[in-house]
């Protein structure tokens, strides 16, 4: 067991600890390990899906997780550029800047 705090409850933890522990039990440790699907697939449907409702903050996150799971960065440049057609070009134009931050942190 560690003692280093996981993501959910760095971000939640202080005000809403009870969100923090959801997110770690249910959505991280539930949702996210249905069979059914792999982690890089449920990856890029979240990606998608965080685009489309331009969730902003919640998809720095998400695009270093889907680059964990095996997404590549060309594959997640075509889901921005399919996402410009349904979710609109300026919600797709801050996704490759958020993209670009991203790639800037992790290296590369």
């Amino acid at each position: 067991m560690t003692d280093k705090p996981t993501p959910a409850q760095q971000a939640f933890g202080k005000v809403a600890p009870g969100l923090a522990q959801y997110s770690d039990d249910v959505l991280f440790g539930d949702v996210w390990q249905r069979p059914g699907l792999s982690p890089r697939d449920r990856s890029l449907i979240t990606v998608a899906s965080l685009i489309a409702m331009y969730r902003i903050n919640e998809l720095p996150f998400h695009l270093k997780r889907a680059l964990e799971n095996g997404v590549t960065r060309d594959e997640l440049g075509e889901v921005i550029t399919h996402m410009a057609f349904y979710a609109g070009w300026p919600t797709a134009s801050s996704a490759v800047a958020i993209a670009q931050r991203v790639y800037d942190e992790v290296g590369g």
